[in-house]
C-alpha cells in the first residue's frame, strides 16, 4: 500500500514525496483513514512506529479547510516535553509546506511575548506542553472553545510525569463536540481508564505488543561491578562502531558527571537533562542531529519520540527504575527499519529491576562480557535500589560497595581523638554520653526526720526525655503532710 491509497490530498502525499518516503507504516496505514472520517482513534504502537505521521497527515488535510480567530487555535496537541513538541512542529512544516495553515509552538523556556503575538493572530494547530497552556490560559490569553481535533500523544509519558490532572484540566475547557486522537506506546490500566474517559467510540489500532521493543534493535545485557562502569563503557564505544548513540542515566547529576568525564577522556559528548535552559537543550539537540555531537549524555527526557535518523547505538548507563522506560530508550535506535545495538550496564543491585524488564518484554536480554572487566552476578535484593544507589551503610556516594579498606579509612583510628572535641568526638562515633549522676532520693516524716529511699537501678531510658512530669508518689513533700493551722480568733 501506499499513501496514494489513504485518501490524503495532492499537496500532502507531494509533501510525503518530498521528504523521502514511499510507503506507509502500519499504525499510519490503519490510523490514517479513520482520523480522515472524524472518528476517534486509540492508538497504541510501539515506538519508532511514526505516530506522529499518522495524526499529522490527515490533520493537514482536515484543516486546509476553514481559518482561525485570534486567541483561538482550531486544534490542540499535547506533548509531555519540549523536545517532543518541537519535533511535531518540524513535522507539520514538513509535511504542511504546501499549506497555508499557521501554528504555534507553546513550550517552556520561551518567551511568552512571542508566543502570545502568535495566538493574537490565529493559529489552526497548536502544540504545546500542559503546563505552559495552563499558564497561558489563566493570562486570559486563549480560548479553547474552537477546538475541532485533540491529540495526547504520549500519554503513558504523561502518566510518568504527572501531567494527568492538568491534561483533564484542559480537556474540561475544550467543546464536547471534537475529534480526539490519544495515543501511547504502552497501555496501562491507568492510560485505559483515561482513554476511555475522553474518546467516544473510538477505533483502536494496535500494531505490537504493547511495550515490546523493536525486532531490528539487538539488545546486550552486561553485569559488572559499580566502579568499573565507566571504564566499561569506554570500551564499549571504543570496540563498537558508534556513528552516534545516546547514553541514558537516571538521574540528572550522574548526566553531568558521566558527560564531564567522557570529555576529560577525548571523546566527543554533550548532555541533556531537564535542568539546563530551553535554547542550551534545544542547541544541544540541534548539534547532535547535524553530527557536531557524537555521545549525547541524556536523562529520560530523550527517552520519549526523540527521532535521531539513523542512530546507531543506545547505552543504558543505569538501568530504568521503570520497566517501560527500557523500551522507550532503546526505541531511540532500530528506527524506521534500521538496525540498532542497545548495550546495558547492570550492577549487582540491579536484579530486581532486569527481572522487571525480562518480564515486561517477555524474554531474557543476552549477556555479553567486555574485555578486561570483572563480571558480576545480578542478585534481586529487597527494598529500593534507588535508595542504595544513592549511598546507604557500607556503600559509597556513587551506590557501589565500598571495601573493608575504605570503610576502615573513613573511621578514625582507635586512640585517635575525633575532631571537633570530646563531645563531638563522642555522637561521631555513635557512643552514648555518661549519665549525669542524680542526687538520691529522700523521705521525710511528719517529725521532719529525713530518710534515704534505696536507688534503683538507673536505665538510658530515664533521661530521654527531661521534660516529662512525674507525680509526688512516696516522695510527698514534708509540709503538705503537716496539718493546717487553725487561726484562732
Amino acid at each position: 500500500m501506499s499513501f496514494a491509497d489513504l485518501g490524503l490530498s495532492p499537496e500532502v502525499l507531494q509533501a510525503v514525496a518530498d521528504a523521502g518516503y514511499a510507503a506507509p507504516t502500519p499504525i499510519q496505514e490503519q490510523a490514517i483513514p479513520h482520523v480522515l472520517t472524524g472518528r476517534d482513534v486509540l492508538g497504541c504502537a510501539q515506538t519508532g512506529t511514526g505516530k506522529t505521521a499518522g495524526f499529522t497527515l490527515p490533520m493537514i488535510d482536515i484543516l486546509a479547510a476553514g481559518r482561525a480567530r485570534a486567541r483561538m487555535p482550531r486544534s490542540l496537541i499535547l506533548e509531555p516535553t519540549r523536545e517532543l513538541a518541537a519535533q511535531v512542529a518540524t513535522a507539520f512544516e514538513t509535511y504542511g509546506k504546501h499549506h497555508k495553515l499557521s501554528m504555534a509552538l507553546l513550550i517552556g523556556g520561551e518567551s511568552f511575548a512571542d508566543q502570545e503575538r502568535k495566538l493574537d493572530r490565529g493559529v489552526d494547530v497548536l502544540i504545546a506542553t500542559p503546563g505552559r497552556l495552563i499558564d497561558l490560559f489563566e493570562r486570559g490569553k486563549i480560548l479553547l472553545s474552537d477546538v475541532k481535533i485533540l491529540v495526547i500523544d504520549e500519554a503513558d509519558r504523561m502518566l510518568d510525569m504527572g501531567f494527568i490532572p492538568d491534561v483533564e484540566r484542559i480537556v474540561g475547557l475544550l467543546p464536547r463536540i471534537r475529534q480526539t486522537l490519544f495515543f501511547s506506546a504502552t497501555m496501562p490500566p491507568e492510560i485505559r481508564r483515561l482513554a476511555d474517559a475522553f474518546l467516544m467510540n473510538p477505533k483502536e489500532i494496535s500494531v505490537a505488543p504493547p511495550a515490546s521493543p523493536a525486532a531490528t534493535v539487538a539488545q546486550h545485557l552486561i553485569t559488572i561491578h559499580h566502579a568499573d562502569k565507566r571504564e566499561a563503557l569506554r570500551r564499549l564505544i571504543r570496540s563498537e562502531d558508534v556513528k552516534n548513540a545516546i547514553i541514558f542515566c537516571n538521574r540528572k547529576r550522574d548526566v553531568d558527571i558521566l558527560n564531564r568525564s567522557l570529555v576529560k577522556h577525548g571523546l566527543n559528548a554533550a548532555a541533556l537533562h531537564g535542568d539546563m535552559p530551553q535554547s542550551k537543550r534545544t542547541e544541544t539537540l540541534e548539534r547532535f542531529k547535524e553530527g557536531e555531537i557524537r555521545l549525547l549524555v541524556a536523562s529520560d527526557v530523550a527517552a520519549r519520540g526523540l527521532d535521531i535518523q539513523g542512530m546507531s547505538h543506545v547505552f543504558n548507563f543505569d538501568v530504568p527504575i521503570h520497566a517501560e522506560d527500557y523500551v522507550h530508550r532503546i526505541g531511540r535506535t532500530g528506527r524506521a527499519g534500521r538496525e540498532g545495538r542497545a548495550f546495558t550496564l547492570a550492577t549487582p543491585e540491579d536484579g530486581r529491576f532486569v527481572a522487571a524488564i525480562t518480564k515486561l518484554i517477555g524474554k531474557d536480554i543476552p549477556a555479553i562480557s567486555v574485555s578486561g572487566i570483572g563480571a558480576a552476578e545480578l542478585t534481586e535484593e529487597e527494598g529500593d535500589g534507588e535508595h542504595r544507589r544513592r549511598g546507604g551503610r557500607g556503600r559509597d556516594r556513587r551506590g557501589g560497595r565500598r571495601s573493608g579498606a575504605e570503610q576502615r579509612e573513613a573511621r578514625p583510628e582507635q586512640g585517635e581523638r575525633p575532631r571537633g572535641g570530646r563531645e563531638e568526638g563522642r555522637r561521631n562515633s555513635g557512643q552514648r554520653p555518661p549519665l549525669r549522676e542524680a542526687p538520691r532520693p529522700v523521705t521525710m516524716d511528719p517529725e521532719g526526720k529525713v530518710t534515704p529511699l534505696p536507688r534503683r537501678e538507673e536505665r538510658w531510658d530515664d533521661h530521654e526525655d527531661d521534660r516529662r512530669v512525674v507525680g509526688f508518689g512516696d516522695h510527698l513533700p514534708a509540709f503538705l503532710a503537716r496539718p493546717p493551722r487553725i487561726a484562732r480568733g
